[in-house]
């Protein structure tokens, strides 16, 4: 089944997308937008060539419509969103990013995707003068990262970003940046280095060593391959902070293979077990 959406799809709370058990192709349109909403679950979609569209009056409910702005070419775009969980998910070449969560969502979890073929991956927090995106929290795990990316896997603005047990085995520039101060913890991540230049994981812009000396990032039980480092900061004990026990516990990078195997739609049938 493939969708071309001439507007952006708006999902409101309490919903699940599920494609399991059939090849789900949103494609060649617009994108999925999810805002001021909750409880949201989409899994197993294949999203790719996605276009900005045209606003004007858009569905957003069963018996309503509301107005939206034109929408920049997102595959998924999260705006004032919380409690929506995104996995099993195929992402690559969108117009703008593949997913964007923004404008103070959280308790986001980006799970089980795979990406490829793009170059502004994921964007937490499009803006460094909107403070409260300080309580943005985003679980980043299990995903693979693979050919044809450049950056942003994620870049982040503010919160509190948990990088789990992700394979990351391509990027031009750099994996994972940010700026304006944002909590990063990569754990149990296996990083592969391009065979040319960009050997760092980590960016923070053009700011200087003591502009983000303070910031807490932190990398625990990540493997590093073809020269592949990680540049921590702050103290390397801020996921005490949170609670080890609120947070996703990892494996060690060096299973991140296996463990990312079945990144992407699910080949399912109906009736028996994914």
């Amino acid at each position: 089944m493939t969708i071309k959406l001439q507007q952006e799809l708006i999902v409101t709370s309490d919903k699940t997308i599920d494609a399991r058990g059939a090849n789900v192709e949103v494609c060649n349109g617009a994108g999925i937008t999810i805002q001021f909403a909750k409880n949201i679950i989409i899994h197993g979609l294949q999203i790719h060539h996605i276009i900005p569209a045209k606003g004007g009056k858009i569905k957003d409910g069963e018996n309503q419509h509301g107005l939206c702005g034109d929408s920049d070419g997102d595959g998924v775009s999260l705006f004032g969103a919380t409690n929506v969980w995104l996995d099993h998910l195929s992402l690559h070449h969108c117009t703008d990013g593949l997913i964007d969560v923004v404008q103070g969502s959280t308790a986001v979890t980006v799970s089980n995707c795979h990406f490829t073929d793009h170059n502004d991956v994921m964007l937490f927090g499009a803006s460094d003068s909107y403070s409260a995106k300080k309580k943005m929290q985003v679980t980043v795990a299990l995903n693979h990262f693979g050919k044809g990316l450049v950056g942003r896997m994620p870049k982040c603005r503010f919160g509190f970003i948990h990088v789990v047990n992700n394979d990351y085995n391509h990027w031009f520039l750099y994996a994972i940046g940010g700026t304006s101060s944002p909590t990063i913890i990569s754990q149990g991540n296996r990083y592969s280095a391009p065979g040319f230049g960009a050997k760092e994981v980590t960016c923070r812009g053009l700011l200087k060593p003591a502009q983000w000396k303070n910031w807490n990032w932190v990398s625990q039980g990540d493997h590093f391959e073809n020269g592949a480092f990680f540049t921590p900061s702050g103290n390397p004990s801020a996921s005490k902070k949170f609670g080890a026990n609120k947070m996703m516990p990892f494996k060690p990078g060096q299973m991140v293979p296996e463990l990312t195997k079945y990144a992407g739609p699910l080949s399912c049938t109906i009736g028996r077990p994914c």
